[in-house]
């Protein structure tokens, strides 16, 4: 896009569980970031802010509603549940009206100011501008380390992740209905976004410590999405069933040698627990792979059922 062009709308996305106390300085924060913008001439007038509210138990949709009364720079989407985080973000791009899309969490954790920056790198041609930590010194030693496995757990199954981005990014409307063709459920959006292809950037920012409320992605949510990344993109597990399969038939073809030359030379095996071992040994391992087979029909089943990633209960990004 020529920088001479007129300026872009912009709609930044919002999603917000359980964000009561959060959203009211998240709102003022973002909207005087869009009001410098707008005087800048970096955006356009037509600009706003769209709070998806992901079925929380608070008030939250209360406090949105509320900022949409003060002002057109505040949109919202109401969704029926909880869809979780991944679900919110759809229902936001998907739903809103813009030239360019940019999501960000309602803790504002991630630096709001390079939204300027991806602005300028959008107006330059880029379709996509993803978010980068370029330190994670906010974080325990614990997510640090298990962050890094993360990726190389997602490297080694052939899964390509953009290194220490999560979901602060900016799309043009182009990439946005690129995304949309990808019609299914247990959509993993940190590995699509890399596929759609378009011409691509990287800002990089410092994280800030979460100032009010509480993190809505604990250890157990991670590790979900860690393995949803990995099912969704790659055979590498079932083909590591496969391999540990074999050696345990090199095992057992060792073992049953061993068997037949102790009875060749007159020497007795020792009685039942050794038997009952390799019995154990095998059948859990046959345990673990027919779980792990398992996930993946129970993908394969949800995906049939074509059930919505989200459900729009409230519509107001058009006012």
């Amino acid at each position: 896009m020529d920088q001479a062009s007129p300026p872009p709308s912009l709609c930044i996305v919002v999603p917000c569980y359980n964000e009561e106390d959060a959203l009211p300085e998240t709102a003022h924060t973002l909207f005087s970031l869009l009001k410098s913008m707008v005087e800048d001439g970096a955006v356009s007038p037509e600009s706003y802010i769209c709070f998806v509210n992901d079925g929380s138990s608070d008030r939250t949709w209360q406090v949105v509603e509320s900022l949409m009364g003060q002002s057109r720079a505040f949109r919202g989407v109401n969704l029926s549940r909880n869809f979780g985080h991944q679900g919110a973000l759809l229902a936001g791009l998907f739903t809103a009206d813009a030239d360019a899309y940019v999501s960000i969490d309602a803790d504002l954790q991630d630096d709001e100011q390079k939204i300027r920056e991806m602005v300028k790198l959008y107006r330059e041609g880029k379709d996509i501008v993803y978010g980068c930590r370029d330190n994670r010194d906010t974080d325990t030693w614990f997510k640090r380390t298990t962050a890094q496995l993360f990726y190389k757990l997602r490297e080694w199954a052939g899964c390509y992740t953009i290194p220490n981005h999560a979901d602060y990014r900016l799309m043009s409307r182009r990439a946005v209905d690129a995304l949309k063709q990808f019609r299914e459920v247990n959509l993993f959006i940190r590995g699509i976004i890399p596929l759609l292809g378009f011409p691509s950037a990287k800002v990089y920012y410092a994280r800030k410590a979460r100032e009010q409320g509480e993190s809505k992605y604990p250890l157990r949510k991670m590790v979900a999405l860690a393995w949803n990344g990995v099912v969704n993109f790659s055979e590498a597990p079932l083909m590591l069933c496969v391999i540990v399969g074999l050696l345990g038939i090199m095992i057992c073809v060792a073992l049953a040698a061993w068997t037949v030359w102790r009875w060749y030379i007159g020497a007795t095996i020792p009685g039942w627990a050794s038997l009952l071992l390799v019995i154990s040994v095998f059948s859990s391992l046959q345990f673990l792979f027919l779980g792990i087979i398992g996930l993946y029909i129970g993908k394969m089943m949800r995906e049939t059922k074509h059930r919505p990633v989200f459900i729009v209960q409230n519509d107001c990004t058009r006012r």
